[in-house]
Formats: structure tokens, C-alpha cells, sequence
């Protein structure tokens, strides 16, 4: 077993904890495969009654997937690399959403892009005090995946667009709102809760150790935000936003890839991402599939991750620069 990755039983549970504290947790391909492995063994495992899934270290759940290999495989123009990794990434995400047993997710620190695909699907998702849930992918030239569309296009008043576009990162009140996790429980109480878990199997005791928490600053805000959002498009979205409510969304919004936001705003208006977990992440991989050859994934993670300069040299400069032709290759049909 990888030592960036810990699967065993506990008692009655199937027990997953990400090892690699030092990277906040990022996923690798191996990982991947190897929670995907266990679920399926678990399934039909009558000693395992429930799955939990955790990480060491306090900064991060999950900061998300190991986008340097992905990265260095593209830079070689092996984009197939990058295609199977999504794929594969996908399908364990789907089968988390579909998972006949309970699955729970402890969620500290930073949770983003990968790590919301490998617990914010769960039947049971925990947060606490420090925990800072986003999809931040435009800024690195994909858009929100892992599923995360699927949780954002069901949200009133267009709500997930604005999350999606400008990678808002949500603290437990909020990613209870907004459902992306469904019980806040103090931190200090984890370990008991697992304990209990392990010993007896049932899933009920997440509820007597349930607290309360503050109220969501994005529920508060509704109105202003959906009213900045009706009928949103690429042509007005800047605009919508120019208020000095939302100077530092603008800002993020205008760092972001063009064409990467440019497709989310059309991904989340599209009936079956909001319907079905499925056609959520075929939509999500016809952008990522194609992201590192006619998007902006390469220089993304350049400009994040390789030379670390936080000055990316997007293809368009901004988004009405974005034309129906720099779409047109994310809105081909490509199978996972």
C-alpha cells in the first residue's frame, strides 16, 4: 500500500485517509485507483457497514489533484495522460455519489477541486471550524469538475455560476447552504465521533455529536448576488459584478482563465448537468479532455504551480475576446 494513501478496516468501517499533508493531500493517479478499488470491495463486504474517508495534517482535506504530472505530460504533448486520469478521476467520483453504504467525509482545512470530488458526493459530508470549501478551478484554466458543476447548477438564483466563476471559497456554514456538506461538528469531536463509528457501525451517532454554526454569509447575500446574476451571460458578467460588494469576486473573476469561465457560464446553464451526476461530468470532460491542448491548462499551471509568477498568459485576454470559435472544440461530444 502507498504510504500516500492509508486503507484499512476500522471495526465495522472502511476506512480511507489521505497521507500527504506535506502537498495539502493533492491527489495522484494511484490514489485514485486505489480508493476506487476499496469501494468496490467494501460494497459487498457485509463486515463494513459504513466507509469514512479523512486526511492527516490540519491545513487540507483535499487541495485537490497532482496537476504537476498532468502538467508535465501535457508539456510533452501527451494529453492522453491527462485524459485518462480525468476519466478515471470521474468515474470514482460518480460511483461516491452512487455508493449503496454510507459514506462520510471529514473535511478540514482546505477542501478544492479534487477533494470535493472525493467527499462532497458522500451521503455524509462533516465540516468544522476551519474548513474552506471551493472550486477554484478557472484560475487554473479547467472549470469546476470532480461533479462539483452537478452541486453548483442546482443552486438558486444562479448562485453556483458565481461560485464557479470566481472560485468563492465557502466556510461550513456556507458549504451547508450551499450544499456542498451537511453537519458542522467541532473539530475537537472528530475523533470521538470516528471512535463510535468504528465501534458500533451506526451511522446515527454523526447526529448526536452535530453542532451549530454561524449563519452562511452567502445566504445573507443572497438577494444581491442573485440579483447580479439574473440571466448572466459572458457579455454581462463583469458588469453585473462592477460594485464595490463585489470588488474582490470581480477581481477574481478578471484573474480567471476567459475561456475557462466562458464555458463554465454555459456548462451550468445546461438542464442535464443540473439533473444527473453523470451527464454533469460528461460535460465537465469534454472541457478537460481538450483543456491542455486548446485551453489554457498549461499556462495555468505554469503560471501557478511551475514558475510560481501568478501571471498567466491566457489566450484571450478577457472574456470579449472569447469567440464561438475558441469554444467550439469544448462542445464536441468526446466519451469518458
Amino acid at each position: 500500500m502507498s504510504e500516500d494513501i492509508f486503507i484499512r478496516k476500522s471495526g465495522y468501517v472502511g476506512h480511507i485517509t489521505l497521507n500527504r499533508p506535506e502537498v495539502l493531500n493533492s491527489l495522484t493517479y494511484s490514489m485514485i485507483l486505489s480508493i476506487e478499488n476499496s469501494l468496490i470491495e467494501w460494497e459487498t463486504d457485509e463486515g463494513i457497514a459504513l466507509v469514512i474517508i479523512d486526511a492527516k495534517g490540519d491545513r487540507a482535506f483535499c487541495a485537490g489533484g497532482d496537476i504537476q504530472i498532468l502538467y508535465e505530460n501535457g508539456f510533452n504533448k501527451n494529453f492522453a495522460y491527462g485524459q485518462k486520469f480525468w476519466a478515471d478521476e470521474y468515474r470514482l467520483n460518480e460511483k461516491i455519489a452512487n455508493y449503496k453504504k454510507p459514506f462520510v467525509a471529514f473535511m478540514q482545512g482546505f477542501t478544492m477541486g479534487g477533494g470535493v470530488g472525493v467527499s462532497c458526493h458522500g451521503s455524509h459530508r462533516i465540516v468544522g471550524e476551519t474548513s474552506k470549501i471551493a472550486m477554484p478551478e478557472c484560475s487554473i484554466g479547467l472549470v469546476p469538475d470532480v461533479g462539483g458543476s452537478f452541486l453548483l447548477a442546482k443552486l438558486p438564483g444562479n448562485i453556483g455560476t458565481f461560485l464557479g466563476v470566481t472560485g468563492k471559497r465557502m466556510k461550513a456554514s456556507d458549504a451547508i447552504y450551499c450544499g456542498f456538506a451537511d453537519y458542522f461538528i467541532p473539530e475537537t469531536k472528530w475523533e470521538d465521533l470516528k471512535e463510535n463509528l468504528f465501534n458500533t457501525g451506526n451511522i446515527d451517532w454523526i447526529k448526536k455529536f452535530q453542532g451549530s454554526t454561524e449563519v452562511s454569509e452567502i445566504e445573507n447575500s443572497f438577494s444581491q448576488i442573485s440579483d447580479a446574476m439574473v440571466d448572466v451571460s459572458t457579455k454581462n458578467i463583469e458588469s453585473r459584478l462592477q460594485h464595490p460588494f463585489f470588488e474582490k469576486d470581480l477581481s477574481a473573476l478578471r484573474f480567471n482563465s476567459p475561456i475557462s469561465v466562458a464555458y463554465t457560464i454555459s456548462m451550468l446553464k445546461m438542464e442535464k448537468v443540473r439533473n444527473n451526476i453523470s451527464d454533469a461530468l460528461d460535460a465537465e470532460y469534454s472541457f478537460t479532455a481538450r483543456s491542455q491542448e486548446f485551453g489554457d491548462f498549461q499556462e495555468g499551471i505554469r503560471a501557478a504551480v511551475i514558475d510560481k509568477d501568478r501571471t498567466p498568459l491566457w489566450k484571450n485576454k478577457n472574456l470579449s475576446e472569447v469567440s464561438d470559435e475558441d469554444l467550439k472544440p469544448f462542445f464536441q461530444t468526446i466519451h469518458r
